[in-house]
């Protein structure tokens, strides 16, 4: 308990790549913070911590990333100075940062030009400022997203250090009108490095019920721990029977979060910010009783509170990310505790109508049955990571040129021997097959894992106008990604 409770004092990085505050597993849940709903622009901070040499997001004197709210229809702003230093102590891809960086936002339905989610040509060096008018469309899923840093060569870096939070865009309520009378939680799942003293390293995996067998078919040892909004295995209250609202994204670079909450379903409602009802008035939510997310992955969530004698935890389960994968076992993320149960403030409900955005049926399937219009190969080798055999350079010219307005038939192929989650700027897709089978119910994502010797096959939507300009598609796992796993497209 002496080794946890001197982590616990340790603040950015005392421990490589945690990058938050570490606590006991005694630790409550964290409160993050979350920027006002304005259109006056929000002052965000990239800073190195002096001891560790770390980057960090501050905003208003804090270091935990804070929470963006936005309503469909709205221009979020955001001023982003670098204030790195000058000189990085940490390394980019074998060499020493270079401490440039900008923001990504997510899985938003935004242009991919300046002033908005451009992360080619928007790139601040340490002592300049970048100025963010993010026109958020009235159309936009309401659901949770996240914002990030992709400089390329330095998101891998920059991301384990925990530069990136949650953004919300409201209306979720108009989907699924019953979250509206439940606790909202958001639960950000970012990595604590293992420490490298044997007797620190195995007090924390003993910490976190860590699985010491080998998970999979990755032969490598563990390497990281998740925390919960900084926090190591905090205590997550809930009334027996009660309900909450739980919206959680795994913010890791490279890691994958197999949840499941002991003796208790998932009601989910949202996958990667997508309301399930939006393309399927239908289908309001899906009882699961595990969700897989990937790197960048998000889930939102009705929970029930267990029984009050029943210990309950909510877990990430062993993943096999394949012969050349990282090691991802199972692990204890956070307790879930009884409590009395308490009243709770019931948020406001927007009023307006939901937008649905249903195909129809004829559409789908003969989009489905055509030839795939690209054919996304992923390949890596000693000297790098490549799409279609081309590694990515910034000034290089883009893959394909897509004419927006249509819906195509993707198919993204991996035959390495690990996973790679595939994501693509500005768009949704729908994964409707999985190698040589069809997949029964059909989900709309903007990140999907691709299983090592296998393929998945998409039905990307370039039907919104708003996305024309020059995107990405790319690996998230963001090693690869600075490595080479990356590509440009551009939407007209």
């Amino acid at each position: 308990m002496q080794i946890l409770q001197k982590l616990a004092l340790c603040i950015f990085g005392c421990i490589a790549g945690i990058g938050l505050l570490v606590a006991t597993a005694s630790g409550k849940d964290r409160i993050l913070p979350e920027l006002p709903q304005a259109s006056t622009p929000v002052t965000l901070v990239a800073a190195s911590d002096p001891v560790t040499g770390k980057s960090e997001f501050r905003y208003r004197g804090n270091n935990t990333p804070p929470v963006i709210r936005v309503q469909p229809g709205s221009i979020l702003n955001v001023e982003y100075k670098n204030e790195l230093a000058a000189q990085s102590r940490e390394d980019c891809v074998g060499h020493p940062c270079m401490q440039m960086t900008n923001l990504h936002f997510h899985g938003l339905h935004v242009s991919p030009n300046a002033p908005e989610d451009d992360v080619l040509d928007m790139i601040a060096s340490p002592g300049e400022t970048l100025h963010y008018s993010v026109q958020v469309p009235p159309q936009q899923p309401p659901g949770l997203y996240w914002y990030h840093t992709h400089s390329h060569g330095e998101s891998y870096t920059q991301d384990l250090d925990g530069m990136s939070g949650a953004i919300v865009v409201e209306g979720i309520d108009r989907y699924v009108p019953e979250v509206l009378h439940m606790r909202e939680r958001i639960l950000v799942l970012r990595d604590l490095v293992l420490p490298s003293d044997p007797a620190e390293r195995k007090t924390v995996m003993e910490s976190v019920a860590m699985q010491t067998s080998q998970c999979g078919t990755a032969p490598e040892d563990p390497e990281r721990a998740f925390t919960v909004n900084g926090i190591l295995r905090p205590k997550i209250d809930i009334a027996p029977g009660k309900r909450q609202f739980w919206r959680i994204v795994n913010a890791s670079p490279d890691r994958y979060a197999d949840l499941e909450l002991d003796s208790e379903l998932l009601d989910v409602v949202a996958l990667d910010g997508m309301p399930l009802a939006y393309h399927d008035p239908a289908i309001r939510k899906r009882s699961m009783s595990h969700v897989l997310l990937p790197p960048a992955g998000r889930v939102e969530a009705i929970v029930t509170g267990p029984q009050a004698d029943l210990h309950t935890a909510l877990r990430s389960r062993c993943f096999d990310s394949g012969p050349d994968g990282d090691s991802n076992p199972a692990m204890v993320l956070a307790d879930v505790v009884s409590v009395q149960p308490s009243s709770v403030e019931v948020r406001p409900a927007h009023g307006e109508a939901p937008v649905y955005a249903a195909f129809p049926s004829t559409v789908l399937k003969r989009v489905e049955a055509s030839e795939p219009q690209f054919v996304v190969t992923f390949t890596e080798d000693k000297q790098g990571f490549y799409i279609n055999g081309q590694k990515f350079e910034m000034n290089a010219v883009p893959m394909l040129t897509v004419d927006v307005g249509s819906l195509q038939h993707w198919r993204v192929m991996n035959p390495t021997r690990e996973v790679h989650p595939f994501h693509i700027h500005q768009v949704h897709f729908l994964v409707y097959r999985v190698g040589e089978n069809r997949v029964k119910d059909p989900i709309w994502l903007d990140t999907v894992n691709v299983p090592y010797g296998s393929s998945v096959d998409l039905i990307m939507d370039f039907t919104d106008p708003i996305i024309r300009g020059m995107s990405l598609f790319h690996c998230h796992l963001l090693s690869h990604e600075d490595k080479g796993m990356m590509a440009k497209i551009l939407f007209r």
